[in-house]
């Protein structure tokens, strides 16, 4: 597929919108719209009681209160995925981890955006907070994971990325405990 005139029909702080026209291998032509996003990540934080660190917040795109893991988008491409990892894991849980282990990484939604996210597990956590965004109303929500399984099971944790990592969280814990 061949790319054109790339135009940003819309920008803001971690996103833009683009528009572009495409030729396709069989010669046809669209003009496509799509997301640019900054990388992200998404943390599996479990505490000393061996709980995972969920968060609760109103999410304004689907009108509800989600049961999260912490993550967020990398401030600049010059920030790393893991530091990126630490800081969002201090402003929404108010710990930092002195073991982050690489869970995963790849693409969330390439259908229409590039959003490349970064999955880690965050244990040996140490009392280490940050002020939380402003946008962000957050609380903690500490779950076993026979809790978080009952809790996915019965439709009340519905964001792919929390229901992802855990999973692989459990799966590695499982064949590689800490």
């Amino acid at each position: 597929m061949k790319k054109k005139k790339n135009s940003i029909v819309y920008q803001c702080k971690i996103f833009d919108v683009r528009e572009e026209n495409v030729e396709f291998p069989n010669g046809q032509k669209a003009r496509l719209s799509w997301i640019n996003h900054l990388p992200t990540v998404a943390i599996v934080a479990i505490n000393d009681q061996q709980e995972l660190l969920l968060i609760g917040q109103y999410r304004p795109a689907v009108k509800k209160n989600l049961l999260e893991i912490p993550a967020g988008s990398l401030e600049s491409q010059e920030e790393s995925p893991a530091l990126c990892a630490q800081r969002e894991l201090a402003e929404e849980t108010g710990f930092r981890a002195n073991a982050l282990i690489k869970l995963y990484e790849g693409y969330l939604l390439p259908g229409y955006c590039n959003e490349y996210m970064h999955f880690f597990l965050a244990l040996e956590l140490v009392h280490a907070p940050l002020t939380p965004d402003e946008d962000e109303f957050i609380e903690t929500v500490p779950v076993t994971f026979d809790e978080a399984r009952r809790l996915i099971d019965k439709g009340e944790i519905i964001d792919a990325k929390t229901v992802l990592g855990i999973y692989l969280a459990e799966k590695l814990l499982k064949t590689h405990p800490a």
